[in-house]
């Protein structure tokens, strides 16, 4: 197969975006083959995986599927591109070819009573905001409120407001625009069921240029601070109070080796577990009750509408990503769910040396990130098998490979990327994982 020829693909977009629409600067195209990976030191010791050879940054929806058919033309790879905030290499172009920047295309077309759209560059907050404007709150967002609307959905599965509406995106994705090499520039609307087959694919079956996604009515939140002599007490309050109706935003809890890692404040005194919540305002009273019933103290009720936003940025993976910064090269973290993670907790922590868990209340079951000193791959994949034994749910943050509808999304590329040039690497059957004989 004959080589893409960059420096013609690059002329023509520089035809359709403007010369600084399209860049083939090193530091650039450096930049642009990165995201937050680096939380896997198994997928660290691998990098770079990949170097971009162009990076294009289309401004509208339009403007992404006229680039997508252009490299399509060129017979270039397209990886395509949020914030880079994923932890997993969704975003590094492993081929090489074209990145595509949506971060530019950010208008919000639509508030309604039930919906928003956006283009696919929009941020998270970006439209939350606008909600908020309108007296709506968007079912669920990302714990790094910054993130692109398209990148959360081609390549997250969870966030802030999953307790009441579940994780993987069920319900809240309404429609799709999205653009594949065989649509030749036009966008494909798709909807329900349909649009779910272009979510949490990294972009291997179409390259998501707009979207449609639920809000519900705007509540009154209040974030509520709290801390515990030790961080067993704090999980029979965290799994009760994920249980109170209205239904909390967010509960999440740490021990007090990861709370002392977070940036500093007050409502995280040291030495204490701390446990937090976006509890609705009706249901403060109780939350109160619970958390000194079970031993713990209140230390702050915070109010405004800024709230969520600061407490989600202390959920999800990020507390373990503040204790990798601060004791670089030690820590790596699995990504688990289930009861066990309360009713067993001495033997799921007791899996890896220095074993800590960072949990939230669940829709279902708690869910958390368990935390672990890094020996080795090996290790990492032994301690897997054993968290399983426990009855514990485990994801691997330490491969790059499509896990979710694997078989639905293999038979959908082939039918909208029959070339395979989306996200090549990411879409394997066979793949086992970078320790483990990935192909790439």
């Amino acid at each position: 197969m004959t080589p893409p020829d960059y420096t013609a693909l690059e002329a023509d977009l520089a035809r359709l975006l403007g010369p600084r629409g399209v860049s083939s600067d090193l530091r650039q195209r450096e930049k642009a083959s990165v995201d937050g990976a680096r939380m896997s030191p198994i997928i660290a010791e691998l990098l770079p995986l990949g170097v971009a050879d162009l990076v294009a940054f289309p401004t509208t929806a339009d403007e992404i599927a006229a680039v997508v058919r252009l490299a399509a033309d060129h017979g270039a790879p397209i990886t395509p591109r949020g914030k880079g905030t994923g932890n997993y290499g969704q975003g590094i172009p492993m081929s090489g070819g074209l990145v595509v920047d949506t971060s530019r295309a950010r208008a919000i077309l639509e508030v309604g009573d039930d919906t928003i759209t956006a283009e696919a560059g929009a941020t998270m907050s970006a439209l939350e905001q606008a909600a908020r404007a309108a007296g709506r709150q968007l079912w669920m967002y990302p714990s790094t409120v910054h993130s692109t609307i398209g990148g959360f959905l081609a390549g997250g599965s969870g966030g802030t407001g999953t307790i009441a509406h579940g994780s993987n995106h069920m319900g809240f994705v309404v429609a799709l625009d999205v653009v594949t090499p065989v649509s030749r520039g036009e966008l494909a609307h798709v909807e329900g069921d349909e649009a779910l087959g272009f979510v949490h694919n990294y972009g291997t079956a179409g390259i998501i240029a707009r979207a449609t996604v639920r809000v519900e009515p705007l509540q009154d939140w209040r974030g509520v601070y709290a801390s515990f002599d030790a961080f067993e007490e704090a999980l029979p309050a965290l799994r009760m109070l994920g249980r109170l109706s209205p239904t909390p935003r967010l509960v999440s809890a740490d021990p007090p080796h990861i709370a002392a890692q977070l940036p500093p404040d007050p409502a995280l005194p040291e030495g204490r577990a701390s446990l937090r919540m976006i509890a609705d305002a009706a249901t403060v009273a109780q939350a109160r009750a619970i958390i000194q019933e079970a031993g713990g103290r209140i230390e702050d009720v915070r109010e405004g509408p800024g709230v969520s936003a600061a407490l989600s940025v202390l959920s999800y993976n990020h507390p373990i990503e503040w204790l990798q910064k601060s004791e670089p090269g030690v820590y790596f973290h699995v990504e688990v769910s289930g009861d066990a993670l309360v009713d067993r907790i001495d033997e799921v922590q007791g899996v890896y040396p220095g074993g800590m868990l960072h949990i939230e209340a669940g829709h279902a079951a708690p869910i958390g990130m368990l935390a672990g000193e890094y020996e080795s791959p090996e290790a990492v994949y032994a301690g897997i098998e054993r968290l399983t034994e426990l009855g514990v749910g485990v994801h691997s943050p330490h491969q790059w490979n499509v896990d979710f509808r694997l078989a639905e999304t293999l038979d959908l590329a082939a039918r909208t990327d029959p070339q395979r040039l989306l996200n090549p690497g990411k879409l394997n059957p066979d793949y086992r994982g970078p320790a483990k004989g990935a192909i790439r």
